[in-house]
């Protein structure tokens, strides 16, 4: 397999991949609606729980923490593939990760109207980053504890992932990736913080509330 090839298959693959609507499906299977019109109107797994049941939003969940990963996962084999794997392949394998959040973000089977990228992101980053796994669980049931908001929680998790990469695989190159894919969802979320901050009538009411079922 020429190079090229191999890249060109890599990233179509990353961006199909990433694309596979979990949560829209699963709304149609299980409701028959569309998972962006109600709640939040996201097209992720935290809206699935509040909206499809807590089984079937953490099956949307694993699906999209799944493919986030067999995005890089294939492009690492691609990788290996190859009569001699260059030392630049890594990029690649970043690039895949990268195009798989856009790829839910911006899935062409829904008219380019997705998810913010929250769990894709999760699972390209532990690809990388497995020692995130207990590290990021553990601040997300603190946070959890304390906030009672899932999303927040998760959310400054991931802020857990460049650390990581820092302090225990001290490799910059790490650090600049998993900070570029932590980046991605919190930009994509930051007018539904506003939008909750209106609804709620405060910033202490968005980042903590009176139980997990609060929500606005």
């Amino acid at each position: 397999m020429s190079q090229p090839l191999a890249i060109t298959i890599a990233i179509l693959s990353a961006y199909l991949l990433g694309s596979l609507p979990s949560a829209y499906i699963m709304g149609r299977l299980r409701h028959g609606m569309d998972i962006r019109t109600v709640g939040s109107r996201n097209m992720g797994a935290m809206n699935s729980i509040y909206n499809l049941g807590f089984f079937y939003g953490v099956i949307v969940l694993i699906c999209d923490i799944g493919k986030g990963m067999a995005a890089v996962a294939l492009a690492h084999l691609l990788g290996r593939a190859l009569d001699v794997r260059p030392d630049w392949w890594l990029y690649i394998e970043m690039a895949a990760g990268i195009i798989a959040i856009l790829g839910h973000n911006h899935p062409v089977w829904l008219r380019f109207k997705g998810g913010k990228g929250g769990a894709t992101a999760i699972g390209v980053v532990l690809y990388f980053i497995p020692w995130g796994w207990p590290i990021a669980i553990g601040v997300f049931v603190i946070l959890l504890a304390i906030t009672r908001v899932p999303t927040i929680s998760y959310g400054v998790a991931m802020v857990s992932f460049p650390f990581v990469s820092w302090l225990i695989y001290h490799n910059g190159y790490y650090v600049i990736f998993a900070t570029i894919v932590v980046l991605m969802p919190f930009i994509n979320y930051i007018p539904r913080l506003f939008e909750m901050r209106r609804k709620g009538g405060s910033w202490k009411h968005v980042f903590r509330r009176k139980s997990i079922n609060d929500r606005f």
